[in-house]
């Protein structure tokens, strides 16, 4: 019986596999071993660097280090960078929420297990060790070993223990504060049309405080009066005339900056119908009041809380040096004094230089996270300087297109100010999504007004 020609080529090209099959897999073998070993080489190579928080001085730190040089792990109860200098123009809708955040994610980890939504709860320096606890389910704790630690948990608002602070008043620091201060504004002007309201109801409802006068402060109250001007004109064009914001500042408003563009902003803030600043401080907080220093009790219907900052319960907790204000103690390379290990590091708000106060800026925490991560991708790290900050100067928004701009060349106020203001800050916004979202979410509210929609 003659063979195919097809069989007869399957039966050769049989025959050479069976007799290179002990070649082949010796093949196989040695190339997965040489790649196995390789890999294994890489990674025990690279060092586990765990970063606690997102902030501006954590973030920092994760987009400029080298992946090459470490494994990067970020643990944080939330998952997004934010922009907080545009934070205020959330809670008009000047901006929508999405475009002042950026997922941590997008900066892509090694693994997807290498950011943990949760909290780190104390940390452990002789075992490097920290324990976290899930944001997501607080019956899930567990330990992350670390053979370098960045501490950035930044800082919570200060209530200084005036009573009703906590339960009544609405902060301005994440974004869940903004959009509970935009509900809560959208909210009151509904109610405010009820057929039932009275009209005194309705001129507490419509007036709104503001605790301190720092540019957190006097920017939402920037934003609430273009918001009134330009929107509860048209919509709410009835009630316009019960709208009424007061600004309560003890001290000079926006004192860190010259004093010519302080007077401004005091100028043009009280030139303003319905605007008010007073020089005192609040003493109580209630549902529908606050007290002021003399007694005084003012109806409202919001309070926005900006006063300064206070260290968070993590940092309270750690046993460290700190400050006066809590803060975490460092040298002049952000290293953790008195850690045995030389090998935690701290920066933003939650943290201070020793002898050398800085600022609680975003601005100061961004440039220590860049100076953390050239020293981190040194190899030779007795070699790098210390940390020194120059300020490129201060921003700020006063309303109706005016800005202030304090820096260390020339001092601009007005609508070149706030030209600059814009440009500023859309040109540090950290990706190039966000860089297209905001100038959007601009044009729609100068074409079509503020979304007031409440959900």
């Amino acid at each position: 019986m003659m063979m195919s020609y097809r069989t007869f080529c399957q039966v050769l090209i049989w025959s050479g596999v069976q007799k290179n099959s002990n070649y082949i897999s010796h093949t196989l073998r040695t190339a997965c071993k040489s790649l196995s070993s390789s890999t294994s080489e890489t990674t025990s190579k690279r060092q586990k660097l765990v970063i606690l928080g997102t902030g501006w001085g954590s973030y920092s730190v994760l987009k400029s280090v080298s992946k090459k040089l470490y494994d990067v792990i970020v643990v944080s109860p939330r998952n997004h960078f934010l922009f907080t200098p545009l934070l205020a123009s959330t809670t008009v809708g000047t901006l929508e929420f999405r475009s002042v955040i950026e997922p941590v994610r997008n900066t892509v980890f090694r693994q997807s297990d290498h950011f943990h939504l949760s909290r780190g709860m104390k940390v452990d320096f002789d075992a490097k060790l920290l324990h976290c606890q899930s944001v997501l389910d607080t019956n899930i704790s567990y330990t992350v070993r670390y053979d370098k630690l960045v501490i950035g948990v930044g800082a919570r608002s200060n209530t200084f223990g005036v009573p009703g602070v906590s339960e009544f008043a609405c902060f301005l620091k994440e974004v869940e504060d903004a959009r509970m201060i935009r509900q809560k504004i959208i909210s009151n002007f509904e109610l405010a049309v009820q057929p039932t309201i009275s009209g005194e109801e309705r001129e507490r409802l419509l007036h709104t405080v503001i605790v301190g006068g720092g540019p957190t402060g006097v920017e939402f109250g920037a934003e609430l009066y273009d918001f009134v001007q330009q929107d509860v004109a048209r919509l709410y064009k009835h009630q316009e005339k019960d709208v009424r914001v007061t600004l309560v500042e003890s001290n000079k408003i926006l004192s860190a900056f010259d004093k010519r563009l302080q007077a401004y902003a005091e100028k043009k803030i009280g030139q303003r119908e319905r605007f008010n600043l007073i020089r005192s401080s609040v003493t109580e907080v209630k549902s529908n009041s606050v007290t002021l220093r003399d007694g005084t009790v003012v109806p409202c219907g919001l309070v926005v809380w900006s006063t300064g900052l206070a260290p968070r319960p993590f940092t309270q907790a750690l046993d460290v040096p700190k400050n006066d204000h809590g803060q975490i103690l460092t040298d002049q390379y952000l290293k953790v004094l008195d850690d045995p290990q030389q090998c935690v590091y701290a920066l933003g708000d939650c943290a201070d230089v020793k002898h050398v106060p800085l600022p609680c800026t975003a601005q100061v925490a961004e440039k220590q996270g860049r100076y953390l991560a050239s020293v981190l991708n040194t190899t030779d790290q007795s070699m790098t300087e210390p940390f020194k900050f120059q300020s490129m100067g201060m921003l700020a928004y006063i309303g109706q297109y005016q800005g202030l701009s304090d820096t260390p060349e020339v001092k601009l106020r007005g609508f070149s100010s706030w030209l600059l203001w814009r440009s500023a800050y859309l040109t540090r916004l950290g990706s190039w999504r966000l860089r297209m979202q905001v100038p959007m979410d601009w044009l729609k509210t100068l074409i079509y007004g503020r979304d007031i929609s409440r959900f």
